[in-house]
């Protein structure tokens, strides 16, 4: 995992905003002092956002030497690529792009045009970097408890379950989510000591080890910590 940030204390990062297909993006990470999380080189949060027709439209653009990961929440995309792959890609799903040493790809909302969703990089290993280029999708996830959160393992090993999506370092990404119903729902979330981790709410009020988490915000937890405290009103996202 990465070394390049010495501070031992967790952090709160703003983020900034981009936009990408005409759709508001918050920007959490590269940034000038957290340029990756881990093999985390890259995090993205579209929306919510109720765009006119024809909603996102991201052109055709190339990517070398990464996996390109995204996550839906709300609305569908088709992922169209340079090996002929056409996937519409739907809530609580993952697309994985593996870039290698070469591929280009576009992305496009379908109707209706409302989107919510994550998309983040990782960098691969010397290892793969100059592999074949491949797309895969995932439409089924692990699924478990956490206190009371819903949590869903996007990639890598957490909470005694692996998620499917082929990445070729040692990472985890998790979605909790806070029943709608929930008027404070509370866990304790596992950590793995030798990790770096970062939380980012994407919706609801939420709170990590008794500290709100504002929003659009990122918080930087860095190595040696074995757990956190969660607490929230309603979704929550952690990678």
């Amino acid at each position: 995992m990465s070394d390049s940030n010495s501070t031992s204390l967790p952090q709160h990062l703003p983020t900034r905003i981009a936009d990408v297909g005409g759709i508001p993006i918050h920007r959490a990470i590269p940034q000038r002092s957290l340029r990756k999380v881990g093999a985390w080189c890259f995090l993205d949060h579209a929306g919510p956002a109720d765009p006119a027709p024809p909603g996102m439209q991201v052109g055709p653009h190339p990517h070398i030497g990464l996996q390109t990961f995204t996550w839906m929440i709300r609305g569908e995309l088709l992922h169209r690529d340079s090996l002929g792959s056409e996937q519409i890609i739907r809530p609580n799903q993952v697309n994985l792009m593996t870039a290698g040493h070469g591929i280009a790809h576009s992305e496009e909302s379908q109707e209706p045009w409302g989107i919510h969703a994550t998309q983040l990089w990782i960098a691969l290993p010397d290892s793969h970097r100059q592999c074949a280029p491949r797309f895969q999708h995932y439409p089924d996830l692990p699924k478990t408890r956490v206190g009371d959160f819903d949590a869903t393992v996007l990639a890598g090993e957490a909470l005694g379950f692996t998620a499917p999506a082929e990445v070729h370092s040692p990472l985890m990404a998790v979605d909790l989510h806070a029943p709608a119903d929930s008027a404070d729902a509370r866990a304790t979330m596992p950590l793995r000591e030798d990790f770096e981790h970062a939380v980012m709410a994407l919706s609801g009020r939420v709170s990590v080890n008794g500290e709100p988490l504002s929003d659009e915000q990122l918080l930087y937890i860095p190595k040696g910590r074995h757990r956190s405290r969660w607490s929230a009103r309603r979704a929550v996202g952690s990678s």
